[in-house]
């Protein structure tokens, strides 16, 4: 049984999340938050698909909040 707080992560995405990519996402992180917007704007700006930014924010342990589309 998982605790509400686990999160997992889909494989497909995680294996393509770079360290680069991890520390935009905590860089742009507020008290432990990034916006939608943020997130998509870095995922543009790095080239990835939203998933895998979603799959950075999951793995730092940064939660993605004012999301309006569902992309995350």
């Amino acid at each position: 049984m998982s605790s509400e707080g686990d999160k997992v992560v889909d494989p497909r995405w995680a294996e393509q999340v770079t360290p680069q990519l991890t520390d935009a996402v905590l860089g742009k992180a507020t008290e432990g938050r990034i916006t939608c917007a943020v997130l998509r704007k870095l995922a543009e700006d790095n080239g990835v698909p939203y998933k895998v930014a979603g799959a950075a924010a999951d793995l730092a342990s940064v939660k993605v909040h004012n999301c309006d589309l569902g992309c995350f």
